[in-house]
């Protein structure tokens, strides 16, 4: 973060919500796509779905596509340098490297996903079994920098052909799914509502007492202005689900 002089008698109006937290409380990292071989032969990363988040995508350089499956059906959807997309929970999402694909990668609900709101596309007798999945979808040491990448493309491959065998299910499979993943995350909610509190939702409501001050002729809040900065990211190379990925952890000010 970065430090400065501080102007005399500026009030401390607010509080540190919003200089804890990146704008609304999104997540941001750097996404190095996988370049390496599916058992369908694409070069990619791993089909998951998010249930309690959305997801968006700032192309940044190379090209590909994102494949998902949601209620609209099964679609392959372009990705180039300077393309932006995003969708809700609910989407199954797989992206497809065709040479250099680099993302900047924004969630909703930063801390949500770190706390296990995704589930990969396992075979159903997989998904069915917490502790087969838990083994499955779990990389050593979390999948830190420096370890078993082999580890990742082996969980990619078993998710891959459960995303193979889903698009072929139609909505009575995505729907068997959907379920299950619910099932799966169930004992995480406890934990997903009080990271949510602690984070998005206290941003949104310190919006609206801001509304609520500057409705009064309040504008205090204002004096708390400043910038925030992280120069690098907080991790370079952890192996996410869908590449490399480069990590930004926003702090107090």
């Amino acid at each position: 973060m970065t430090r400065g002089k501080r102007f005399p008698g500026v009030k401390e109006a607010v509080t540190a919500v919003a200089r804890d937290q990146m704008p609304g409380a999104v997540g941001i990292s750097r996404l190095s796509v996988y370049d390496s071989l599916a058992p369908d032969g694409l070069f990619g990363g791993t089909p998951h779905m998010h249930l309690t988040c959305s997801e968006g995508y700032v192309v940044t350089a190379g090209e590909g596509h994102v494949q998902t499956l949601s209620g609209e059906g099964y679609r392959e959807t372009p990705l180039r340098t300077g393309t932006v997309a995003w969708f809700p929970p609910g989407t199954i999402h797989r992206l497809v490297n065709e040479g250099g694909l680099q993302i900047v990668v924004v969630m909703q609900n930063s801390g949500l996903p770190e706390a296990g709101d995704a589930v990969l596309t396992f075979p159903p007798d997989v998904l069915a079994d917490p502790a087969a999945y838990a083994e499955a979808a779990t990389l050593p040491e979390g999948g830190a920098p420096g370890t078993d990448l082999g580890a990742a493309f082996r969980r990619r491959d078993l998710a891959v052909t459960g995303f193979l065998a889903l698009r072929e299910s139609g909505p009575d499979g995505l729907a068997a799914f959907q379920a299950a993943a619910a099932r799966l995350v169930a004992p995480k909610l406890p934990g997903w509502r009080e990271r949510w509190e602690r984070g998005a939702l206290r941003v949104a409501l310190e919006t609206g007492r801001q509304i609520d001050a500057l409705a009064a002729g309040d504008a205090s809040h204002l004096g708390a202005g400043g910038i925030n900065v992280l120069p690098a990211p907080s991790e370079h190379g952890r192996h996410g689900m869908c590449g490399l990925l480069d990590t930004y952890h926003a702090t107090a000010a």
